[in-house]
Order: structure tokens, then C-alpha cells, then sequence
């Protein structure tokens, strides 16, 4: 038999194919792209339609989180129309097959009985918790707010349609709300699933909401033509850009967890340590362990970059370069994921973009921006002891993304045996993996024939 086009001439297997395609992220990008360059220009745009009010650029909050829905909607339409991912199986919808009203009104009204018991209990939990209701929370918890009743009143038309098209309508949500009703028979597993995903979706986004205005304000407002001559400056705005990407991108995946646009939650991570991982590494808790001042602290008396490069405007523009390639990745593996990016979750399978390298490349990039852009193994007060405890406490940091790289494997390994290829994939040919998974193999042999023939465990990057 003939080889496919794609394997003639290498013996290397094809890589598993990726549930979310590139062109999603990018319309993503260029939809965000079009909605910042016109935020920029609407002075001008109001003076040549002599719009009334005021001509200032749209830089604030609520231009940010209007940015949202021109990334989502390229990203909708390309998946629906070009992808066509309302048509797979993993929607669990049959859309040739729709049933009555009154076969599903009784699933219907159990599963958004557990919807609206779900939200109220996550305001609930919003109320209880103080850090929600000062600094830059208290935007997201006012767009909370006002996003209630919209989500109340269209949960009702939104379910009863989807319910009367899916293969089996008695969900995550069914089950909760089986639970609180306590007529029909429910699954305890299939509760904690609901609110795995809802308690995600609930962190993650009031936080992600939380972050969408500095970064936004700061790209429409700059003028890049006074920072040009200055790498520093000129740097710190570029990698402030790929930021505001990778949050704008990875807010709509928080948000838009749309079975139509198989971009539904599968399940959230089942792993306690995954849990504790990856919260830690946000606020409130992030608060107390990682940053400067707290128990991990890596940054005291360090100057970062600009400082030690002063004076060498080559190595400047060089280093400044090289962490906007970083950034860049960084930005590149949420952009990746289109409408599906979130922590903690299984949304399908990704291996392309830089997820062809390296099986996490977020963590990668974003571990050597913090060793490169801070350097905390140089201090201003020439303390060998401060440089010592710095360096060991981004160690520190480092490892608890290894921690998280692993747990997320472990989840996605035990949920799709399409990870499981991509996982044995990547530890062989992938450019970066595989060159690792060569060296843990060498340091394995060299501690004996006994610890050789052991299972490896491949590193995640």
C-alpha cells in the first residue's frame, strides 16, 4: 500500500491530528487585531462620521471586554463553518434527530434547576470571599453582576434546545440537579464532574475578567513612535501586547465552554495535586507563596534586565528580542487552543502550533522569561546569599510547573488514548521532548542495569 503524501520519504509516523485547527486561533487574532487597531483610531473614525461624544481612544474596560466577542465570533464562525465541528461526535448532538418538546421538558427543567442551584452557590462563594471585592476584582464581579440575568433568562431556551438534540441530555448539570430535586436516580461521579468544571469556570474567569482592562488601556493608549529608539521600552510594550493576546484569548475560552462549538467541558482535572498546582500559582493564594516578599520569593534586591545590560545598547535590542520570542511562544500556545483554552480542564486533543515541539509549551516559555527577565542570580547589593536564595526559590517555581505538567499529563493520558499517542509521539520526534526524553533515558543507564530497565517517565518541559 501506498504511503499517505505526508509520510513518503520518512519513516516518521504522522503525529496525531489535532482537534483544534490553527485557522481557529487565528481568526481569533486577526478579530482582536481588527477591534484594538479601531479602539486606536476612533477619534479619527468619530471625526470623519462626526460621531457625538467624546473623541478619545477606547481604552477602557469595557472596550476590553467588548474585544472579547471580536475574538469569539472569528472563532465561532471558523469552527462552524470551515471546521465544522458542530458535526463531530464528541458534541454528543445528533442534530438529525430532534425530539419533541415534551420528551426532554422533564430532563430540561431537572438539569437547569442544577444550573441556576450551581450560579447561585458560586455567588454565593463570590460574596464569602473578601479578595473578590477589592482592587481589580471588583470589575469582574460588577460584569458578574450584570451577566446574571442575561445567563437566567437564555439558560431556559438555550437548554430546552439543545436537550431536544443531544444524544443523551442527562448531563453533568442533570445529575446536580437530579441530586437537589431527589426524584430520579444520580451519580455521584458525574456531580463531582459538574462541579469540577463549574468551580473552574468560576475562579478562572472572575480572575481572567480581572485582567482584561491594565494591559488593554496600556496597548491603545501607547505610542510607540516615542519608545522606538529605546529597547527597553519598545520591548516592554511589545511583550505587553502578546500578554493582552494571551489573555483576551484565553478569557473566551473560560467563557465560551459551548457544546455546539465542541468546545464543552469534558472533564476537569480528577487529581488533588493537579488542584494544588496550578491554584497556587493565582490569587488569592499566589499572594502568600510566590512573589517578591512572600515564602518564594525570587526577586529580592534583583534590578532585572535593562538594568545589568545599561550601557550595551546591543545587548539590549538582543535581550529584549529574545524575550519577546518568549513571550511570543507563550502567547502563541493560548492562541493555539482557540476557544478552547482553560486550566485543569480535557477539551480534546492539541498538537499543532508550538505543541509540535514541546508538550507544554506555555511552561517552558514562561519559566525562562522569569530566569532571563528578572535574573535573580544578580542583586544589587552583591549578596552572594540573596542571589543564592533567588535562584533556588525560581527553582522552587519551576518545579511546581513540573508538578503541574505532570498532573495535567496524567489527566489527559487517562481521559483520551489520542493523548496517549501524541504523548509517546512527542517523546520520540517532538524537537524539543524528544531531546529530553534522550537525556532522562542516558541518566537512567547510568545509574545501572536495574534502574534502566525501569519505566521512564518522560519530562515535561
Amino acid at each position: 500500500m501506498e504511503k499517505p503524501a505526508h509520510q513518503k520519504g520518512s519513516a516518521k509516523p504522522a503525529m496525531p491530528k489535532s482537534d483544534v485547527s490553527a485557522g481557529v486561533g487565528l481568526a481569533g487574532l486577526l478579530g482582536l487585531v481588527f477591534w484594538l487597531l479601531f479602539c486606536r483610531t476612533y477619534p479619527i473614525t468619530a471625526e470623519f462620521f462626526d460621531i457625538p461624544g467624546p473623541r478619545e481612544r477606547l481604552s477602557g474596560p469595557y472596550a476590553a471586554l467588548a474585544a472579547l466577542l471580536f475574538s469569539a465570533g472569528p472563532m465561532a464562525i471558523w469552527s462552524l463553518l470551515v471546521d465544522k465541528v458542530h458535526l463531530r461526535p464528541s458534541t454528543g448532538i445528533d442534530w438529525k434527530r430532534v425530539r419533541p418538546l415534551s420528551a426532554v421538558s422533564e430532563v430540561s427543567i431537572t438539569k437547569i434547576a442544577g444550573l441556576w442551584a450551581t450560579w447561585a452557590i458560586i455567588a454565593g462563594l463570590y460574596c464569602l470571599a473578601r479578595w473578590y471585592w477589592n482592587g481589580q476584582y471588583l470589575f469582574a464581579i460588577d460584569v458578574l453582576k450584570f451577566a446574571i440575568l442575561p445567563m437566567v433568562v437564555l439558560s431556559v431556551p438555550y437548554v430546552l434546545w439543545l436537550d431536544k438534540r443531544m444524544v443523551e441530555p442527562r448531563d453533568h448539570a442533570w445529575h446536580f440537579g437530579a441530586m437537589l430535586i431527589g426524584r430520579e436516580a444520580w451519580d455521584p461521579e458525574e456531580v463531582k464532574k459538574h462541579w469540577r468544571a463549574w468551580i473552574i469556570k468560576a475562579f478562572f474567569g472572575a480572575f481572567m475578567i480581572s485582567i482584561l482592562p491594565p494591559g488593554w488601556s496600556e496597548l491603545v493608549l501607547a505610542n510607540p513612535s516615542e519608545l522606538v529608539s529605546d529597547p527597553v521600552r519598545i520591548g516592554l510594550l511589545l511583550i505587553t501586547a502578546l500578554f493582552v493576546i494571551d489573555v483576551q484569548i484565553g478569557t473566551v475560552g473560560y467563557l465560551f465552554t459551548l457544546r455546539p462549538l465542541d468546545a464543552h467541558i469534558r472533564s476537569g482535572n480528577p487529581f488533588l495535586g493537579g488542584w494544588l498546582a496550578a491554584l497556587i500559582c493565582y490569587p488569592p493564594f499566589v499572594w502568600g507563596v510566590i512573589g517578591n516578599g512572600q515564602v518564594l520569593s525570587y526577586e529580592h534586591n534583583v534590578a532585572g534586565w535593562g538594568h545589568w545590560f545599561g550601557g550595551n545598547p546591543t545587548m539590549l535590542w538582543v535581550w529584549a528580542a529574545w524575550l519577546i520570542f518568549l513571550t511570543a511562544i507563550y502567547a502563541w500556545a493560548t492562541v493555539a487552543f482557540g476557544i478552547r483554552f482553560s486550566n485543569l480542564t480535557y477539551r480534546g486533543v492539541l498538537t499543532n502550533g508550538p505543541y509540535r515541539y514541546t508538550r507544554h509549551p506555555a511552561y517552558l516559555s514562561k519559566n525562562l522569561f522569569w530566569w532571563c527577565s528578572v535574573m535573580p542570580f544578580l542583586v544589587t547589593n552583591g549578596s552572594p546569599t540573596d542571589a543564592i536564595r533567588n535562584a533556588f526559590f525560581l527553582l522552587c517555581v519551576n518545579g511546581i510547573y513540573y508538578w503541574r505538567a505532570k498532573t495535567e499529563e496524567a489527566h489527559l493520558l487517562a481521559e483520551d488514548p489520542k493523548y496517549g499517542e501524541y504523548h509517546a509521539w512527542m517523546s520520540e520526534h517532538g524537537l524539543i521532548t524528544s531531546r529530553l526524553t534522550k537525556i532522562t533515558r542516558a541518566i537512567k543507564r547510568r545509574r545501572g542495569p536495574d534502574a534502566a530497565v525501569q519505566p521512564v517517565q518522560e519530562p515535561a518541559e
